[in-house]
């Protein structure tokens, strides 16, 4: 490495693995919907770099084995999908087209309020991806030139706004069916959305399981075609 030495490199490693550990500890101890390990990790992580004078570049570069991980992450995400597989046959086309637009929808507007907002296309990229699983979001924001600690960031709001009063809001919407409602969390704030409903409600979370891997799925089909779309029309 060009920056940091091998024993700085893995300092920062154990350091962030031994603080996400701990917290996911304390959250299955406590059951503690506030206690996430990816929030408090980051809270505590982003003070020791601030304070140690060390780029966000180089913590990136010292903990790539973290990043590699992702990849079999997404791999893993199959496992849930299978369980669900007899739901999933029965009403595949469904599935596809609710999630589709869901996909399409919610990625058009993050875009389109960014840029309009503050034109700054590299940001709007970066929140476009906020409502998918974190190992897909920054794979695809970096592979489309965004920010990923911006889309990491936008992950974890999304996640914990979504599981948090999301349930509360669509039926106060007057939507009551488990199945829409976990559809609805899982294509909106992901893994963190479904941890939280599936907490209060096993059946909600059996569908924002479902919901959340069908739309990462479709995002990295979607993505390619429709963020340069987006590019050239707002450039």
């Amino acid at each position: 490495m060009n920056n940091i030495n091998l024993l700085d490199s893995l300092i920062l490693t154990l350091l962030t693995l031994i603080i996400y550990q701990i917290i996911a500890w304390a959250q299955q101890k406590w059951q503690l919907i506030w206690l996430n390990p990816m929030l408090i990790s980051i809270a505590i992580v982003v003070p020791y770099l601030l304070l140690n004078n060390i780029p966000y570049s180089e913590y990136r570069q010292s903990t790539q084995m973290l990043n590699a991980l992702l990849e079999p992450a997404i791999v893993a995400l199959g496992y849930p999908l299978y369980l669900q597989l007899q739901h999933i046959r029965k009403y595949w086309r469904q599935l596809l087209v609710i999630l589709s637009l869901g996909v399409v929808i919610v990625m058009s507007i993050s875009f389109i309020m960014t840029v309009l907002i503050i034109n700054q296309q590299e940001i709007a990229i970066s929140l476009s991806l906020k409502s998918i699983t974190t190992p897909v979001g920054i794979a695809l924001t970096e592979q489309l030139h965004g920010d990923s600690s911006i889309t990491a960031i936008a992950i974890i709001i999304a996640g914990f706004s979504g599981g948090l009063l999301g349930p509360s809001w669509l039926k106060l919407c007057g939507i009551k069916s488990d199945a829409a409602i976990g559809l609805a969390i899982g294509s909106a704030s992901h893994v963190i959305g479904s941890m939280l409903i599936s907490k209060k409600n096993p059946n909600q979370g059996a569908y924002s399981s479902v919901s959340l891997i069908i739309s990462a799925l479709l995002t990295a089909f979607i993505v390619p075609l429709l963020i340069p779309l987006f590019l050239v029309l707002f450039s």
